[in-house]
């Protein structure tokens, strides 16, 4: 195929779906049929925590309670399968635009805007001319067909973040930083460390209109400057 056939999907396929709609609602029902049958011996152990619970549990009619813990079982096996559904990314590329599909969300990155795309840990990043970031979406898709798919339709990849060595680690009150993005900084990591990723997401938009670029290592900040936010050498 060349870069200008059909669209490369990049996704976890059937095979991941089958796995959440199929195995987590039959895994649960048959945790929530053991909890039933064994919820008198678990009502007996001093230290099992919801012992009221369990003890409900046993005293019902066996076929009830058998048919509750299934039941139960299964509604939390498909929660499971939402939840991760849900979080499944889809990347569709061709030789004009990129496609990021992220359960309800989506979002669309011109060939034209894009300097170079690669994947840090676990995400894809597509940088602009000025070395902004376009895109940076986490996900477990490997990084071989990601660049496999980008390169097929002529887009510039790196095996690597090319801006690497200019990062810094952030702490309060660094020199360097435009006016406003330390506070925000200050913010975002607040989110970070109660796990708030929407909001981090949010903040990490907001540093980028100051020119601020931002990575993160665990729980901790590294940025740089994009190319026209940087001081005079």
């Amino acid at each position: 195929m060349t870069a200008y056939g059909e669209p490369t999907v990049v996704g976890d396929g059937v095979g991941e779906l089958v796995v959440l709609w199929g195995g987590f609602p039959i895994v649960g029902a048959a945790a929530g049929g053991l909890l039933a049958v064994g919820a008198g011996w678990v009502a007996g152990l001093a230290w099992a925590p919801a012992q009221g619970l369990f003890r409900l549990v046993d005293g019902l009619p066996d076929g009830y309670a058998l048919g509750g813990g299934v039941g139960l079982g299964v509604l939390a096996g498909l929660v499971v399968a939402a939840m991760g559904t849900a979080d499944r990314v889809l990347v569709t590329v061709d030789s004009a635009r990129i496609r990021l599909r992220h359960g309800g969300t989506e979002q669309e990155v011109a060939r034209s805007r894009t300097r170079v795309a690669f994947v840090d840990g676990k995400d894809l990043v597509l940088l602009d001319g000025d070395a902004g970031e376009l895109v940076r979406q986490r996900s477990d898709l490997p990084a071989d067909r990601l660049a496999a798919a980008l390169k097929e339709h002529g887009w510039p990849w790196a095996d690597a973040d090319p801006h690497r060595d200019e990062y810094r680690r952030w702490v309060p009150d660094l020199p360097g930083l435009p006016t406003g993005a330390d506070a925000l900084l200050r913010a975002r990591q607040e989110a970070l460390e109660r796990d708030r990723r929407d909001e981090a997401r949010e903040l990490r938009a907001e540093l980028g209109r100051y020119g601020v670029v931002v990575r993160d290592d665990a729980k901790r900040q590294y940025w740089r400057l994009t190319r026209s936010d940087r001081s005079p050498q």
